[in-house]
């Protein structure tokens, strides 16, 4: 049995339905001025305690979760020692 394909009538396939836009010099310099418009006046930066509250925080996690690794390693070594020191 051969499966037979054909596409809907007024589906858009892989060919583009308008052309692409071309970008000109105006247009990169609009694109430069407004990306630093918003970096300048719409981003809301932390604060200095705020910024070193998660950063201690972000230690604290990745040291805790660190030592949590570790002593599951350490368990599981000493679990498939002793197994592989029976003699069955």
């Amino acid at each position: 049995m051969v499966e037979q394909w054909s596409p809907k009538p007024k589906a858009a396939g892989s060919s583009p339905v308008s052309p692409a836009h071309k970008l000109n010099m105006n247009d990169i310099v609009l694109y430069i001025k407004e990306s630093y418009n918003e970096l300048i006046h719409k981003v809301t930066w932390p604060t200095w305690p705020n910024l070193t509250s998660s950063t201690v925080l972000v230690i604290v996690g990745s040291v805790i979760l660190a030592l949590l690794i570790f002593v599951m390693d350490a368990i599981s070594k000493g679990v498939l020692t002793k197994i592989y020191e029976l003699n069955i």
